[in-house]
């Protein structure tokens, strides 16, 4: 996946947003991508435009060799179904079907036939073969999560994106799901970005994106949580906005 030159603007004139302020990356096969920033840093609105779920103001995003920007609704619905995983923090998973089921949503949506042994075989690397036929409200909450990680795979897609994955989680639940991902990546050449605001998670990925202000600022290869940990703090004492100097109300 790449973005060139990737801006989003919300609103016009003087009181116009820029979300986003020319994101140029390349996201290589095969890799882990964590982004994080600051609240209002624009984590939310890159993930967004790099999947298609928003179109950018400017700039191009291209899949594969593939320029999705200018698709239609109708192709890029198509093109997310097909060839994009994505996993929430809410885990998104439809109560009254099987786990199974769950996990071969993606393809009927696609209109492809199901696979029940790719079904099988995802659930097998997340661990939950033998839950197939229960249903999401039966497991616990890293239990769900793993099902998402596993629908998210189960099409083979070019690019998984995270949103908060473990947002919900315990923190030994969470470095499971991590985990999950990690290998996703070292063992099926999965393509994953995620974002997080939590620094040990971003420690499972190859390089962190630093984020302020819609620009990439800053990033890391193979960081520890401890370097995420520090680089966010300073990152966060540059853009919070100056306190008012406690003699200011007087000289007004």
């Amino acid at each position: 996946m790449e973005l060139r030159g990737v801006r989003r603007q919300y609103g016009r004139g003087s009181g116009a947003v820029h979300a986003l302020r020319g994101i140029d990356l390349a996201l290589p096969r095969g890799s882990f991508t964590a982004v994080m920033g600051p609240s209002g840093s624009g984590k939310s609105t890159f993930l967004q435009c790099a999947a298609g779920l928003d179109r950018p103001t400017a700039g191009s995003v291209r899949l594969g060799g593939t320029e999705i920007t200018g698709m239609n609704e109708n192709k890029l619905t198509a093109l997310r179904r097909s060839r994009l995983g994505f996993v929430f923090q809410a885990f998104n998973l439809l109560p009254s079907l099987t786990v199974e089921h769950n996990v071969l949503l993606p393809m009927r949506l696609a209109g492809r036939r199901p696979d029940r042994e790719a079904a099988a075989r995802v659930l097998a690397q997340v661990g939950l073969e033998a839950h197939a036929r229960r249903r999401p409200g039966q497991l616990s909450g890293g239990q769900q999560q793993r099902v998402a990680i596993a629908r998210a795979l189960v099409t083979q897609p070019d690019v998984v994106f995270a949103d908060e994955p473990t947002g919900a989680l315990d923190t030994g639940t969470a470095a499971e799901v991590l985990t999950l991902l990690r290998q996703a990546v070292n063992d099926l050449s999965a393509t994953v970005v995620m974002v997080t605001h939590d620094p040990t998670a971003a420690s499972y990925a190859d390089r962190v994106l630093f984020l302020a202000d819609g620009a990439i600022t800053d990033r890391l290869v193979r960081p520890t949580a401890d370097q995420v940990a520090a680089r966010m703090t300073a990152l966060t004492a540059r853009t919070r906005p100056a306190a008012p100097h406690p003699m200011a109300g007087a000289a007004a």
